[in-house]
């Protein structure tokens, strides 16, 4: 097993498999928008081999996330040969959904069994201001495939930001409750280089909750996953609505994962820029036992939490870098 210096097990690998995405979203980027080499990022048999080594000590749970993992050629080959993996018992992928309607079935041949889809609005209009593609059309298409396919849950991540969308939070709630999949807000966090970040646009999940409280009935879930989202039943639906708190609560306590950026350096945690390099390790003579050290080394220097509230400084890294 892999325990960090606080007694939490890290069991848990979000690996961005590019840096690359078909979407401009305004939170995310700001004037240029480069990419990292294609030969700085991590093959897909390094990414393999990471996992096949992390799984040896305990990690059982991978997660595909980008930039856009669908854009990235071949995703399912690397989704098939993870679930090959002895110990992997959980894949899953976070999408903005444009070309998941187009892949779900080879994803879903792959070993697929679920998605994060993020969504931050239900009307085209805005979805086109916020994301500058209009694909709006093609989100929901790939939702119903998805739902259609039997992925389950379908998990919709909403970041939920002031003066934009926080006039939807009971439209979703109420798209929860009618396709009987999970709807989870995000509050708004400081990442990259854009301008759109503002500790004044954030919106604490408790405003969210009691608002949602104002028209459904929400009943604390015994959904079992331990992420970060407090869960809850809504209107004794199929339904279920999430909150993620990570600016106004402490969700550190409950942290299991490390991430693995498409360039081959690993993050022990989210709030930080502090990351090490493995890909040279994977990319030079170094054998199994010599990773597994990096491996435990680099659990072992996770911090115990962000930031205190109020003093977080802002990563430098966009999430399609880090990986959200």
């Amino acid at each position: 097993m892999l325990i960090d210096s606080f007694n939490r097990v890290i069991d848990y690998i979000r690996i961005s498999v590019t840096d690359r995405c078909n979407l401009r979203c305004k939170y995310c980027v700001d004037g240029a928008f480069p990419f990292i080499a294609h030969s700085e990022i991590l093959s897909y048999e390094e990414i393999i081999r990471f996992v096949r080594i992390s799984a040896q000590l305990g990690v059982n749970k991978v997660r595909l996330t980008g930039g856009e993992p669908l854009a990235r050629k071949g995703i399912s080959y690397l989704l098939k040969e993870l679930n090959s993996i002895e110990g992997i018992n959980d894949i899953s992928l976070t999408t903005n959904a444009v070309f998941l309607g187009e892949k779900i079935l080879e994803l879903k041949d792959a070993g697929l069994k679920r998605v994060n889809i993020s969504l931050d609005t239900l009307k085209r209009e805005r979805f086109t201001f916020i994301t500058g593609v209009d694909a709006f059309d093609d989100v929901l298409m790939s939702i119903e495939k998805a739902i259609y396919t039997g992925m389950n849950p379908i998990k919709i991540n909403t970041v939920m930001i002031k003066g934009f969308n926080d006039d939807e939070i009971l439209d979703f709630a109420k798209l929860a409750k009618t396709w009987g999949q999970h709807v989870r807000f995000i509050e708004f966090m400081p990442f990259g280089n854009a301008n759109m970040w503002d500790s004044s646009k954030i919106i604490a999940s408790e405003t969210i909750e009691k608002l949602i409280k104002t028209k459904y009935k929400l009943t604390p879930s015994a959904y079992k996953d331990k992420g970060p989202a407090r869960m809850f039943t809504i209107d004794d639906s199929n339904g279920k609505i999430g909150f993620i708190s990570p600016m106004s609560s402490h969700i550190c306590s409950e942290c299991n994962r490390i991430r693995l950026t498409s360039s081959g350096m690993v993050r022990p945690c989210l709030f930080s820029d502090v990351e090490y390099d493995v890909k040279t390790l994977l990319r030079g003579k170094s054998s199994d036992e010599e990773i597994i050290k990096f491996i435990k080394n680099t659990v072992g220097v996770k911090p115990e939490k962000k930031n205190e509230i109020g003093q977080i400084r802002k990563c430098q890294r966009s999430l399609r870098n880090i990986g959200g």
